[in-house]
């Protein structure tokens, strides 16, 4: 349940994808788009996928967690092209058994995502000014 996508990014349908008839919970992780970064005051986001490798990426990280606990299903959707304040860039959802085990997924997942960026990233600041990263 791994996405790449230019599509804006629905938390309720990434929820109902990943909760299963034995899951006690689903842990969610809702990553936005906020109006300030590095000290400037942000227009836009745009990420893109260069390599075309953030979908194998993001899928490494969901099997690290399927080894590491034992949860029942877990999505990442990454929203990829330009992204406003306030839109929905990332979506993390964990579905176990236990809460400890879907929060302890779900934030393993969320820091993964940041060590090793699987998109290259964009920042537009209201000067006119551009930071680019990885």
């Amino acid at each position: 349940m791994i996405k790449i996508t230019e599509q804006p990014i629905s938390t309720e349908a990434v929820v109902n994808e990943v909760k299963a008839r034995r899951s006690g919970c689903v842990v969610t992780y809702v990553g936005l788009i906020r109006d300030h970064s590095r000290g400037k005051q942000v227009q836009s986001v745009t990420y893109e996928d260069v390599s075309g490798k953030a979908e194998k990426r993001l899928r490494e990280i969901a099997d690290e967690i399927k080894r590491k606990w034992p949860v029942d299903n877990v999505a990442i959707y990454h929203r990829v092209g330009r992204l406003n304040v306030g839109d929905i860039n990332l979506v993390v959802a964990v579905a176990s058994a236990h809460r400890a085990e879907g929060f302890a997924a779900c934030q393993y997942a969320i820091d993964r995502f940041k060590q090793g960026l699987p998109t290259s990233k964009e920042e537009t600041y209201l000067d006119g000014s551009v930071w680019e990263g990885k």
